[in-house]
């Protein structure tokens, strides 16, 4: 059998990007069972209450919803089970302090396989107020009108 190559998304968090302010990205491993890469490799999961956890200068994984595998017999795994992320120890030692300094979360910001290996990809994450959130989206629509304008202008349109 040839080796997967390439990068295929499975789950994203959409909603993490509306409700947190992301301050940095990391790459991580998942130590998973067989019957949840299988029920991956079906494009199966959901990351939306998902959040990391550092615990014994360990990094835990909690809230991923995969889902049990559907041809899986009495070896099939719990839908919401903790998982292990694997990160070098440098890099579990800097999100631990951040959290701790800063006050940040940890979030799933998107769960894929890349070269055939399930990885995950986590953020720092601040939380955002609700009039965060609305002066978000009313500079997205201002940005919007104004871009629409440029294109109305150099198509030689008036308004």
């Amino acid at each position: 059998m040839a080796k997967e190559q390439g990068h295929k998304p499975v789950a994203q968090n959409k909603k993490a990007r509306h409700d947190y302010l992301i301050e940095d990205t990391y790459e991580a491993g998942l130590v998973l069972m067989g019957t949840e890469v299988k029920s991956l490799r079906q494009g199966r999961a959901s990351l939306v209450d998902g959040f990391v956890d550092i615990d014994g200068h360990e990094a835990w994984l909690h809230g991923v919803h995969i889902p049990e595998y559907t041809q899986g017999t009495w070896t099939n795994h719990s839908a919401r089970r903790k998982r292990k992320l694997l990160l070098n120890r440098d890099e579990i030692d800097k999100i631990e302090r951040r959290v701790n300094e800063k006050g940040l979360t940890v979030i799933p910001l998107s769960l894929y396989f890349k070269d055939g290996r399930a990885k995950v990809e986590i953020a720092l994450a601040k939380g955002k107020k609700s009039w965060d959130k609305r002066h978000a989206l009313a500079e997205r629509q201002a940005d919007r009108e104004i871009q629409q304008d440029i294109g109305r202008r150099a198509k030689g349109m008036r308004d």
